[in-house]
């Protein structure tokens, strides 16, 4: 089975993505995560305003199969949070680089950026 590995995305080993958006970083789970997880039923959120470590949970995701931690793949400050998935948590499966992203983090340090998978690594890492 092939798995979407969008171009703009790096990845950590534990199947989170990071994009770059403008001023900010865009997370959510990889296509991979969601199809391994099943059908997500509930996602756990920082608020706006808290502080993520690269590496460190952040958050949880539940399917009907498994509770999983959501680790940062940077550090910063969250600044926007995809409020949807409390209503919608099946965003996640749907449409796991669009509606089902997570949170936007303002960046600390921009090089943590290249210390990701390349989505060939992360491709090479699934297969």
């Amino acid at each position: 089975m092939s798995f979407e590995i969008p171009d703009d995305c790096r990845f950590l080993d534990s199947h989170e993505w990071a994009r770059r958006e403008d001023s900010t970083v865009r997370i959510g789970v990889s296509d991979f995560a969601q199809d391994e997880l099943g059908d997500v039923v509930f996602v756990e959120l920082p608020a706006e305003g808290d502080a993520v470590t690269a590496g460190e949970d952040f958050g949880v995701i539940e399917s009907i199969k498994a509770v999983s931690d959501l680790y940062a793949p940077v550090s910063g400050t969250v600044v926007a949070v995809n409020d949807d998935l409390v209503d919608a948590p099946e965003l996640v499966n749907e449409d796991p680089y669009g509606d089902g992203w997570m949170v936007d983090v303002e960046i600390d340090d921009e090089s943590e950026l290249d210390g990701l998978l390349s989505p060939d690594e992360y491709d090479d890492q699934i297969a």
